[in-house]
């Protein structure tokens, strides 16, 4: 669905406007909120942040898409160059991508040694417990398809010339390394997903759908004035969304 006939889904345009709401609570009460939008290369991450801030206030908000790092940022700790973005009073950061490279690209596309990424997981948690303890709202949302619907879209890459430029190394990889990325991703899922921070799975073969949920999970967690005079369900689609964050859940997810 275009941006344009997603403006005419009064769906959406209720969400936006639980969401435009929320926006404007969170700067009165200068609150602080991360989102990462992470999944497998297609999944519709990128899509999702398009249409999440499509009518937010820009200065209220930023889109963070960092690239490789430099020579300067590999001899740094890990999380530094994330650091620097994180949000202040009133501020929402939305992350295309996050610190959790370093939990499944890095370590499949071989671009981190065994170590570093034993480190990453033994930090990571501690971070986030951090960032939640000094009252950040932290969002990890993970966007799952599956290995047909990756396969429809990495083609549809090839041959659009509008979408060419998404192409990347990873995505040449994609398919062939579908299962050493389906390990990492259950192991992140395992050692990172924690009651303060969970993972937010979101089946994002439906890409409309999938978008509507994030906005709906997000708005869903705060209480701000007006909340749901729409009428819009904000309540959670548990055949869309599962959150994970101990063993069960986790079974829970991979069994849907």
């Amino acid at each position: 669905m275009s941006l344009h006939s997603l403006e005419e889904d009064q769906e959406y345009i209720n969400l936006q406007t639980e969401l435009v709401r929320l926006q404007q609570h969170i700067k009165q009460t200068n609150q602080r909120v991360i989102i990462l939008f992470e999944g497998r290369d297609t999944a519709g991450k990128g899509g999702a942040i398009m249409r999440f801030i499509r009518f937010l206030n820009p200065r209220l908000y930023k889109v963070v898409a960092l690239s490789k790092p430099t020579e300067k940022e590999l001899g740094q700790w890990y999380f530094q160059r994330y650091i620097e973005h994180l949000p202040g009073p009133g501020e929402m950061v939305l992350f295309d991508r996050s610190w959790y490279n370093r939990a499944v690209v890095e370590p499949v596309m071989g671009f981190c040694t065994k170590k570093q990424y034993s480190l990453f997981n033994k930090q990571v948690v501690q971070l986030e417990n951090m960032l939640v303890n000094d009252g950040i709202h932290l969002f990890k949302f993970w966007f799952s398809i599956d290995a047909e619907e990756q396969k429809r879209r990495l083609e549809d890459r090839v041959y659009n010339p509008l979408k060419q430029w998404k192409l990347s190394s990873v995505d040449v990889e994609a398919q062939s390394k579908w299962e050493e990325f389906t390990k990492y991703k259950e192991t992140m899922f395992k050692k990172t997903g924690t009651v303060k921070s969970p993972w937010i799975v979101i089946k994002g073969n439906d890409r409309d759908v999938a978008r509507k949920e994030v906005i709906r999970y997000v708005v869903n967690r705060f209480e701000y004035d007006k909340k749901g005079e729409t009428k819009e369900r904000l309540t959670l689609d548990e055949s869309i969304v599962t959150e994970v964050f101990d063993a069960h859940s986790l079974q829970e997810c991979l069994s849907k």
